[in-house]
């Protein structure tokens, strides 16, 4: 166990560049002994896909959804000027440019003409495209980081770097390997102590990355990889550090950061939307003995936030976060003593892939604290209507704020938290603490969830009095 095995994000992809002489090399010596799992360039997954926040069509959204085939294919034009603009924004010879871009048009004219024979296929009666898009949407997700692979590649190659692009996309690959078999299969022969493998975040296998993980993939490569090869440690290089809170809520020089926590707050950032690693991916390397270091990739020389097992030292809050939510609420008025309420719902929100954040309930109310659109829980709204036509149904926009630490136990997080907003002016609609003493949920007001961040934060993390009281207790 010689190796560590080190994810880079596609922001920090797209600034390539700046990290050849830190990450990569140590002043030009080549760093060898860290195998490198990449990312596609920021942005581009949104256009081969969609755009993961506001949801934008990219190439996969059109094409599933073409009246014609106009979107599409402009769609697709427009993600290879955007690859070969990413990489003539890193690399520096003339020669690397023209041979990424020559690899960009070959793939994205390959993709297209796939895609242009299935819809040719599917024109036939017999055949339907539905059953081919999880296929599709392999087939693009793989693009990006086939492509900022070689880009990395090229550019630690001609530095001096004795770097493998090592490619699991499975172009054009007619062999079906599960995960493992691709990853190893791979990985044969190479030795992290002479070269430097950069390898795509996307893995074509048997099992379907999309299907259990979607747009998570290239960490459950990241961690696959770590755990197959026996690495000494995996590493997360983010362009930020993993802190206290949002600097852009709280503010650069309020927030800290958290140099250790444990896989319990990480499953718990995640659930907020605040992901330090998927949580599939975090449960292989906890079940493989892999340590995860989080860092700031353009701070080299800092350790960054180790993340395992370990309890923490003494009681203490780590961070304070908030997602937008909507309350989903079934009252009937004859729930009490009556079962199977719970179990339909969420079997209701199950079959529309709604994400839920939280949960509480009462005699004679269920509420649901999920992330998802509206869209989405009209459609569970009228399966529960249907099976319950005297239940009231009421949806609200809320946000969901809350604080975590490895162990609250005596900090009074959620009386504090109570009072340090009441005495700032903040309304509080829901709180909540379970006995396991890792994280208080407070529901507020949409447009309060800075504010009450920020107030949060000062009360528990930053440096005032209450800091004080949480410090010594």
């Amino acid at each position: 166990m010689t190796h560590t095995v080190e994810k880079i994000g596609g922001t920090s992809m797209s600034r390539l560049d700046e990290l050849r002489d830190t990450l990569f090399t140590d002043g030009g010596t080549p760093r060898y002994g860290r195998v490198f799992v990449v990312s596609a360039f920021g942005g581009i997954t949104n256009l081969l896909l969609e755009h993961k926040k506001t949801g934008e069509a990219g190439v996969y959204a059109r094409f599933a959804n073409a009246d014609d085939d106009h979107g599409w294919h402009e769609a697709l034009s427009r993600t290879a000027s955007a690859m070969i603009a990413a990489h003539e924004a890193v690399l520096d010879h003339p020669g690397d440019v023209e041979q990424a871009t020559a690899f960009v048009q070959e793939r994205i004219e390959g993709a297209r003409n796939c895609l242009i024979d299935l819809q040719r296929l599917c024109s036939y009666g017999h055949f339907r495209l539905s059953a081919h898009l999880l296929q599709i949407r392999e087939l693009l997700s793989g693009l990006g980081e086939a492509h900022s692979a070689l880009v990395a590649t090229l550019m630690l190659q001609r530095a001096g770097v004795n770097a493998r692009a090592v490619d699991l996309s499975g172009w054009r690959d007619e062999t079906e390997l599960t995960l493992e078999e691709r990853i190893l299969g791979a990985m044969q022969g190479i030795d992290p102590a002479e070269e430097m493998p950069i390898v795509t975040g996307y893995a074509q296998c048997r099992e379907g990355l999309m299907r259990a993980y979607d747009r998570g993939y290239s960490e459950v490569t990241f961690s696959q990889l770590a755990a197959l090869t026996g690495a000494r440690e995996a590493i997360i290089h983010k362009e930020f550090h993993l802190s206290s809170a949002d600097p852009n809520l709280v503010g650069a020089d309020e927030v800290r950061k958290l140099g250790h926590t444990n896989y319990d707050v990480a499953d718990q950032m995640a659930n907020l939307g605040m992901e330090a690693i998927h949580p599939s991916a975090a449960k292989t390397l906890r079940q493989a003995g892999v340590p995860l270091r989080v860092t700031n990739a353009f701070e080299p020389d800092d350790p960054g936030t180790v993340i395992d097992d370990r309890p923490a030292e003494a009681p203490a809050v780590e961070i304070v976060t908030g997602l937008d939510v909507i309350a989903f609420e079934l009252f009937e008025q004859d729930m009490v003593g009556v079962k199977g309420y719970d179990a339909a719902i969420l079997e209701a929100l199950t079959r529309h892939d709604v994400r839920i954040v939280s949960k509480v309930s009462n005699a004679n109310t269920v509420t649901h604290y999920v992330d998802a659109s509206l869209k989405a829980l009209r459609r569970v709204e009228a399966d529960l209507v249907q099976r319950y036509p005297q239940a009231q149904i009421h949806l609200r926009k809320l946000a969901l704020v809350s604080v975590l630490g490895r162990d609250l136990s005596g900090l009074g997080t959620l009386s504090r938290g109570l009072q340090a907003l009441g005495e700032a002016g903040l309304d509080v609609l829901g709180a909540t603490q379970g006995p396991r003493n890792v994280d208080t949920q407070i529901v507020v007001a949409r447009n309060d969830l800075p504010e009450v961040i920020r107030c949060l934060h000062a009360a528990f993390i930053g440096t005032g009095p209450r800091a004080a009281m949480t410090i010594a207790a």
